[in-house]
């Protein structure tokens, strides 16, 4: 936060800064609602291109019918893969490491049937300490019906000490000693690789190596980290991963989801998985056969056909990603985040608590004690839409996409007004 100065406390400063954005023309392939939009880690803002790509799926059912399979401008039948290149560069793959199908937390089950095989000596899994609710109920179902009590085989991590870190957050050495101290009782490490309520960006290299160590898998749900933070997934030794696209990748509510799975485990035919035939040989999917023959790529996981509507508005989404870079992306995020960052700490510093650490993408988790879940009407009736959460969390995040500095530099106006 060095970078800024009290001559950067003014809008017009703000405005300078969007002026000299080299990204600032992808906030014009957003439809932008007429509100300070800060909400893009619950839900992405719609690309413009969306309906355009949407429509012409909608246009190819009515002229086609079944035929849109296979005669469509884009058929139908392998339709997810126009989204597989955009989709690795994001996360760090290989294309043959990824898919966009399901949901999240099936992906997740899905991914657990195969890398959770727990048995009387190694049968622990490792998540966060505050893990999205979906996660720790995945696991915990996991854990039972391998026939686990979770109270036993669920363990989360602890920060280094109350007095050291802050309780919503785990520093990097903490979580290393803990997987350590699992040692060979450890099965799964999963964890969000970005916290959805700290914000905290976790390590992944260094959990990776720790886990493998000790002999566990290591899995990630990346729901606010894809499209949000530089993610290696290939090059950290990540067995699996799972997310979700309708977040910082703007794919829609309900989008559908992604995949990962280290190519490593690609030419397996053994690897326990609960199979469809969507993962069949595509050259003999059709003659319907008894016997399954795994696709040799992630795409073995997958079960049904997808939903083209879906993947079309993913397609327009990452096609978006694919034009501004994450590289790029990551130097605005950067750069905005620190700029929100500072404002806040220079007007607001005695009134709220920034849990977020500096290993963070987008998104700034604020403590404001006191305050609670009424201010966010408030908040709105003045134009601004950020997201709470019990008891009195803040979490609100500048998207580089669409964000722009003017709009940082407004909302922390209008929480001062608030405040």
């Amino acid at each position: 936060m060095a970078e800024f100065s009290q001559e950067h406390d003014s809008l017009q400063a703000a405005q300078r800064f969007d002026l000299d954005d080299p990204l600032r023309a992808f906030r014009d392939e957003f439809h932008i609602p007429p509100q300070l939009y800060f909400a893009g880690h619950s839900l992405g803002l719609m690309p413009k291109r969306t309906r355009e790509y949407v429509d012409l799926e909608l246009e190819e059912w009515a002229r086609l019918g079944v035929d849109g399979h296979f005669m469509a401008k884009h058929p139908w039948l392998p339709y997810h893969e126009n989204v597989t290149e955009n989709l690795a560069h994001i996360v760090g793959a290989r294309p043959n490491e990824v898919v966009a199908m399901n949901s999240l937390t099936t992906n997740l089950h899905l991914m657990m049937a195969s890398f959770y095989r727990p048995t009387q000596a190694r049968f622990k899994i490792l998540i966060e300490n505050n893990a999205f609710p979906s996660d720790r109920y995945a696991v915990d179902s996991q854990a039972r019906f391998h026939g686990f009590d979770p109270v036993r085989a669920v363990v989360e991590l602890k920060p280094r000490s109350p007095a050291d870190v802050p309780a919503m957050t785990v520093e990097t050495e903490a979580i290393l000693k803990q997987i350590h101290a699992l040692g060979d009782s450890l099965a799964v490490v999963m964890l969000g690789n970005c916290n959805y309520l700290s914000g905290q960006a976790f390590d992944m290299a260094a959990i990776v190596k720790a886990a493998k160590k000790v002999g566990a898998h290591v899995g990630f749900n990346l729901a606010h980290g894809a499209g949000n933070l530089p993610l290696k997934l290939h090059d950290d030794g990540v067995d699996f991963a799972v997310w979700c696209s309708y977040k910082y990748l703007n794919a829609g509510p309900g989008a559908i989801a992604g995949v990962f799975v280290h190519e490593r485990y690609l030419k397996d035919k053994n690897i326990p998985r609960l199979a469809g035939w969507w993962g069949h040989n595509k050259n003999s999917r059709f003659e319907m056969g008894p016997k399954f023959d795994p696709i040799p790529t992630v795409e073995a996981w997958q079960l049904s056909n997808p939903p083209i509507l879906q993947l079309a508005a993913l397609r327009a989404s990452v096609e978006t990603f694919a034009k501004a870079t994450m590289p790029a992306l990551c130097r605005k995020s950067e750069r905005l985040t620190g700029y929100f960052e500072w404002l806040l700490k220079r007007h607001l510093g005695e009134k709220l608590d920034i849990v977020t650490p500096r290993e963070r993408g987008a998104m700034l988790c604020v403590r404001i004690p006191g305050v609670g879940r009424a201010i966010e009407p408030k908040l709105r009736e003045k134009g601004a839409i950020i997201d709470f959460r019990e008891p009195d969390i803040f979490r609100i995040t500048p998207a580089p996409l669409y964000n722009s500095f003017e709009d940082v530099y407004r909302l922390v106006a209008v929480l001062r007004e608030s405040l």
